[in-house]
């Protein structure tokens, strides 16, 4: 059984935090099962977009983890903003969390698929 994304994102958001990353929810989303997207800051600009990995990545992991894919990578803050309003306008629902981080880290582990 897969965690509600209301408490994954909590624990999510606690994460960050012990790592010394600030981390906030800019759009809360269905607390059951709304997609998630993550957003890094760095200091430089850019940004990286992480979001739910397609279907096929669950194949090679375990049912109740959630898996990642890097959508944008040093992408310029405007691009990552034009995305996020399309995942929006797609499915209301979603999560959105943004993380500022100088090293540009994902606090995600082995949860990204490429």
């Amino acid at each position: 059984m897969r965690l509600k994304s209301g408490i994954w994102v909590a624990a999510y958001l606690r994460r960050c935090s012990v790592e010394g990353a600030f981390a906030a929810v800019r759009r809360r989303g269905a607390d059951e099962a709304g997609a998630i997207f993550i957003k890094i800051s760095k200091q430089d600009r850019t940004a990286a977009l992480y979001g739910p990995a397609p279907q096929t990545a669950f194949e090679d992991a375990q049912p109740a983890e959630r898996m990642f894919s890097i959508i944008l990578r040093n992408a310029p803050d405007a691009d990552l903003e034009q995305r996020l309003v399309r995942e929006i306008r797609f499915d209301p629902d979603v999560w959105i969390i943004e993380v500022e981080d100088r090293d540009g880290r994902n606090f995600l582990d082995s949860n990204v698929v490429n």
